[in-house]
């Protein structure tokens, strides 16, 4: 159990009672728990999973410096059917949920292993070349993590994106968001949904919906999408009658609207911070993006 807050007195009241009804120890201070490395300071927390990204490279058998500018290809599609039939496709299923798990303080390899992670039942040469670039670009970025600053501000804003027709397979869309909490990236999302969209709006708008949905405080939140006619959707009835089928989304984006919970603000497509969750990109598109996650790395002491 882990005991958090600043309410010093009641903190150890809590673990008064706790101790008189378990049977329980006190670590002291968090530094390390479940893989996850914590830092504390007076000005903020810094989350990293370096010795938990280090073994999962052991595992893969990752002993050289190769590393890797991008965790996935620009510009690849996979599919069900690429490369042969893996021998081994417990090493393969284990490495993806070990950077499943990484994704906890790396949210930028969050797309490409939400791809990888399609093909666990049947993973092939392809797809497990993938999973070692991944890792090849994880060891170069080893000591990447998140920070909280104490002095952030409360404001929380959401960017929303879709990647529509993306999927070379069944051409379903992948909708990607991310929020932050001033300077600090607090919740993000890469999902392929299990539907084909009949416009790049439709898909647009289905992101808005997902990102809507749990961005929630008690000013409006500022929500930035690229898709202009999505926008508008979200703004007039008058678009409603060309757009049935996404009805419940559109009613449920636009109540959020009405209510003053969020404010939908149009941002050109190099500003799309969210980007980053629905497709993979060049080493120079992929740098401007990860730089707007205002991630960090603390080397060790």
């Amino acid at each position: 159990m882990i005991i958090t807050g600043n309410d010093v007195d009641g903190i150890s009241d809590l673990k008064a009672s706790l101790h008189h009804t378990f049977e329980m120890k006190d670590l002291g201070s968090l530094s390390y728990f479940l893989g996850l490395e914590v830092i504390s300071t007076d000005d903020g927390i810094y989350l990293s999973q370096a010795k938990y990204a280090s073994d999962l490279l052991a595992r893969a058998g990752i002993t050289d410096s190769r590393t890797e500018s991008t965790p996935i290809e620009p510009n690849v599609r996979f599919t069900p059917m690429d490369g042969t039939i893996l021998d081994n496709l417990t090493l393969y299923r284990q490495l993806v949920g070990g950077l499943v798990y990484l994704t906890v303080t790396r949210p930028y390899i969050a797309y490409p292993v939400h791809v990888l992670s399609q093909f666990l039942s049947a993973p092939r040469t392809t797809h497990y070349a993938a999973v070692l670039r991944i890792l090849r670009y994880v060891k170069g970025t080893l000591f990447h993590g998140l920070y909280f600053s104490a002095h952030s501000s409360l404001t929380l804003q959401a960017y929303s994106d879709a990647d529509w027709a993306g999927d070379p397979t069944d051409r379903c869309f992948t909708t990607g968001y991310c929020l932050f909490l001033g300077d600090a990236l607090i919740s993000w999302r890469a999902k392929k949904q299990t539907f084909t969209a009949r416009s790049s709006t439709e898909a647009a708008y289905r992101a808005f919906a997902d990102t809507t949905a749990g961005a929630f405080q008690s000013s409006p939140t500022d929500v930035f999408c690229d898709n202009r006619s999505a926008i508008q959707i979200a703004h007039n009835d008058v678009f409603h009658e060309r757009t049935k089928h996404i009805e419940i989304d559109c009613h449920f984006v636009r109540q959020r609207i009405l209510i003053d919970a969020v404010h939908l603000i149009g941002v050109g497509t190099l500003d799309q911070t969210a980007d980053i969750f629905t497709k993979s990109h060049h080493p120079t598109r992929f740098r401007a993006l990860l730089s707007k996650l205002k991630l960090v790395s603390l080397a060790p002491t």
